[in-house]
């Protein structure tokens, strides 16, 4: 049969064009599209032989050849698998219309941006033509196993390309790219390297099943030149695909710390393989150590994601959610909707329920660990707590998980840490609420006025110190029918349950301080909106107390640090009328008509209240001088 020339439609050659100067980032991407199409092939193969024993073909080695020409500047990728008939080449090489050109085209038109165009990119099969952005030319050699006949495809990229058959075609597929002129100026990019192509094989296609053997021209040839004998460049051992009895614990330490760039052990070993319509398996890590830039707004996180142990890309957030961006490790699976150059992830439900199912296996594993090992449950804790504590704002649909493996400091002891099901079923009788207390370190809230009243009944507090603390909170609300409750905010009546005065007493007292209290309220309306005396206080004299539908004094701080603005809130100032200084300053009050030498009293006593909580005074010169004064006149 003699050599035919046919001409690409005007509509591929703009694809084409396309192909080569705009849709690939990379063109190191162009190895890998041609080692897993003979990945592909191989696997077509295998199949074949075991449905149909008369196939003649040869199954006994099957593997894929790279080999590099120097002089001839030519890198050829060699597969024998299930190759190709000549009407197939034609169909499924020869003409990139059949690849669904016209639609593509089509739809890339209506595209406003670029970023939209590339998106549209996915199902049209055309990585085979990736080739040109290296190439000058490529010819492909093809037989298909079981046929005699051969055939050859070539052309420039430009305008024609011819199909011939031949005789001596072996089975399987070869395609042969004449490679561009060498850059001096870009000696990474040089496709006739051995270590170039030995450091591609190594990122992309490591883990396929068929070995990946560079043939001809290696750094391993002898005095004469001559190669010392193939290397297969891939290890193929995706370990994520053999079952945990197969693989000890030293192999999947080496995995992780080659993927996770960490030289320590990890912490958890977590293994996921899905069946069904939608086939993937999943090899995760929780690291031992939170790195130094969890929080850090440039934090690169993600899966490294393949298909069919094909490497697509690092850092693949779609596959976790943010709340578990310290996880590492390897998803593949076995087809997903990728654009042509499988660079970017179109949205796809399969990818959504990949999530899902690998946020609950992530988060089984540490209720495993919570459960059944809690030095290991403590590391966890001390190291990721915070970042998970995330997923109670941000993932309503796995809330109740996270709650679950969630643990706070409490009042309750001094190291361990108590879940919200411990802490509920501590409660006594007629305690109706779970109460926190958030502050920016554990020192600051145990020392907080606000906890005296509840460390002298005995009432378990939750000691919260992330930020986060102060907005997954509001967010969760209650836990089992029982309110989480800031003691630091609204009013709380412990006294009246446990205070041995009767109510009539406390009237009494009430009606005693109302003019102390309407007239510190007047002198200090810019500070605060309303004086009451406290239940909450036994030691202290002072504390200032939020509105329970108020922001906290830390998450107004928060706010503004991400350049929000927010009102400033005014608090309740409330006073401890057991106190001496309380005392003192309201029998002033009653024995004076000119009370403005108190007002001075009064303006120390809410600075004392802002100091007790970690904050600073309005004006810490005045408050200064103030103080100074008093110390002097009690020499």
């Amino acid at each position: 049969m003699p050599t035919e020339t046919f001409e690409f439609q005007v509509e591929a050659r703009q694809l084409l064009q396309l192909m080569i100067h705009s849709v690939y980032s990379n063109k190191d991407v162009f190895l890998r599209e041609l080692v897993s199409n003979a990945s592909d092939a191989l696997d077509k193969l295998r199949l074949a032989a075991l449905r149909d024993d008369t196939l003649d073909a040869d199954v006994s080695d099957l593997h894929i050849e790279l080999e590099i020409d120097r002089d001839a500047r030519t890198l050829t990728v060699r597969d024998n698998g299930i190759g190709m008939s000549y009407d197939e080449v034609g169909q499924l090489i020869g003409t990139i219309a059949n690849s669904g050109t016209a639609e593509f085209l089509r739809e890339l038109k209506e595209a406003q941006d670029a970023a939209g165009a590339e998106g549209l990119i996915g199902q049209f099969g055309v990585g085979f033509y990736s080739g040109f952005m290296v190439a000058d030319e490529v010819t492909l050699q093809t037989r298909r196993a079981g046929e005699r006949q051969g055939t050859r495809w070539s052309s420039r990229g430009e305008g024609t390309y011819t199909l011939e058959a031949v005789d001596d075609a072996p089975q399987g597929t070869s395609v042969t790219l004449h490679l561009k002129p060498a850059d001096p100026d870009n000696q990474l990019h040089d496709y006739t390297s051995v270590w170039k192509i030995r450091e591609i094989v190594k990122r992309y296609s490591d883990f396929i099943t068929w070995p990946v053997r560079l043939v001809g021209e290696t750094d391993e040839a002898g005095e004469d030149g001559e190669a010392s004998g193939p290397q297969t460049l891939n290890s193929m051992k995706a370990l994520w695909a053999r079952s945990r009895e197969e693989v000890s614990e030293e192999e999947y330490h080496e995995l992780y710390k080659h993927i996770g760039h960490d030289w320590r052990e990890p912490l958890e070993t977590i293994q996921l393989q899905a069946e069904g319509t939608f086939e993937y398996q999943a090899l995760l890590f929780v690291p031992s150590h939170a790195p130094h830039d969890l929080f850090n707004q440039n934090f690169r996180h993600g899966l490294q994601l393949y298909v069919k142990r094909v490497f697509i890309m690092d850092d693949c957030e779609a596959l976790l959610p943010s709340y578990l961006r310290f996880v590492k490790g390897v998803v593949d699976a076995q087809d997903l909707s990728l654009n042509v150059s499988r660079e970017i992830l179109q949205q796809d439900r399969h990818i959504r329920m990949m999530q899902r199912r690998l946020t609950k296996k992530v988060l089984a594993s540490v209720k495993s660990m919570m459960t059944g090992d809690a030095e290991r449950y403590a590391t966890f804790w001390r190291e990721f707590g915070a970042v998970l504590k995330e997923g109670l704002v941000t993932d309503p649909d796995h809330r109740d998980a996270v709650l679950a493996v969630a643990s706070f400091a409490s009042t309750h002891g001094d190291d361990a840490t108590v879940t919200l099901k411990q802490y509920v079923e501590r409660m006594p009788d007629g305690q109706d609420d779970i109460y926190y207390l958030t502050g920016e370190s554990r020192e600051s809230v145990d020392n907080s006025p606000h906890m005296e009243a509840f460390r002298e009944r005995g009432i378990e507090v939750l000691l919260l110190t992330d930020p986060v603390d102060e907005v997954w909170t509001d967010a969760v609300g209650e836990y089992e029918g029982k309110r989480l409750r800031s003691v630091a905010k609204g009013e709380i009546d412990l006294a009246a349950r446990e205070d041995d005065r009767s109510e009539g007493e406390r009237e009494q007292q009430a009606e005693a301080y109302a003019g102390l209290l309407g007239w510190m309220r007047e002198r200090l309306e810019e500070d605060i909106k309303e004086v009451r005396l406290s239940t909450r206080l036994t030691k202290s004299p002072a504390c200032l107390v939020a509105d329970a539908d108020d922001l906290t004094p830390a998450l107004e701080n928060m706010y503004r640090a991400m350049g929000q603005e927010v009102p400033r809130t005014r608090r309740v100032l409330e006073l401890n009328p057991d106190h001496a200084l309380v005392k003192g300053l309201n029998e002033a009050y009653g024995e004076r008509e000119d009370r403005s030498d108190l007002t001075e009293t009064a303006e120390l006593l809410y600075s004392l209240a802002v100091l007790a909580e970690g904050g600073r005074p309005k004006d810490p010169a005045r408050f200064v001088r103030q103080m100074a004064d008093r110390l002097e006149r009690t020499l």
